[in-house]
């Protein structure tokens, strides 16, 4: 049983990454009461802190709907997400330890195992993979505050980076940046981790028009 605010939103939180959740989708208060076993007002606690998170919106009387951005809101917010992404590369390079290294290969190389292994196909598992890498990147920066930043701001957009792992070649691509950004911040060089990470993270607006008409 869920009794507390806090276990609910990492709940929620946990299913959006994982995709049970997606841009649109209502979630409604009586079926978090009834599943959990709670009352509604852990529930309602735990819906403002995702709708401060830019993560939901809130319907009257009915629950909460999640957060599907417009082109422009997608744009802008991709904007600022592949900056925060490159500042965290940037500072990875700087900042890199011993440990920090030895995950980030780990995270390398089960994303090359998994090109090799299953090409295009299973990219639900690619991106949980791909996930880990950028996680490992933002850990390695050494700043708690840009991690949560990032985390929260890529939430908005993971339905869309997991679209884009159907697309023949891009699983493969995707792995290949991987590494070039890995050998970047290995190589203690900040500006070209932050400037490949930039442009690992964005899309152009075709397909982030197509992205969006495939979730709608």
């Amino acid at each position: 049983m869920l009794n507390h605010p806090d276990s609910l939103l990492h709940t929620i939180l946990t299913w959006i990454d994982l995709g049970r959740l997606n841009p649109g989708d209502v979630i409604e208060e009586h079926s978090l009461v009834e599943e959990f076993g709670i009352s509604r007002t852990p529930v309602r606690e735990a819906f403002l802190q995702l709708e401060a998170m830019g993560l939901i919106k809130r319907l009257p009387r009915k629950g909460a709907v999640v957060f599907r951005p417009t082109l422009p809101e997608f744009l802008a917010i991709l904007e600022v997400h592949s900056k925060l992404e490159g500042q965290a590369a940037g500072l990875a390079a700087r900042r890199l330890s011993i440990a920090g290294a030895e995950a980030l290969e780990a995270a390398v190389r089960a994303c090359e195992a998994h090109v090799a292994r299953h090409g295009d196909s299973d990219p639900d598992a690619y991106y949980q993979l791909n996930l880990q890498f950028h996680e490992n990147v933002a850990m390695a920066a050494g700043n708690p505050f840009l991690t949560e930043m990032i985390k929260t701001n890529a939430r908005k957009l993971l339905a869309y980076y997991r679209a884009r792992y159907a697309y023949a070649g891009a699983i493969a691509t995707s792995a290949r940046e991987h590494r070039a950004i890995a050998e970047l911040i290995l190589s203690r060089d900040s500006a070209g981790a932050e400037a490949m990470m930039q442009r690992h993270v964005q899309f152009d607006q075709v397909t982030a028009m197509d992205l969006l008409a495939m979730l709608a």
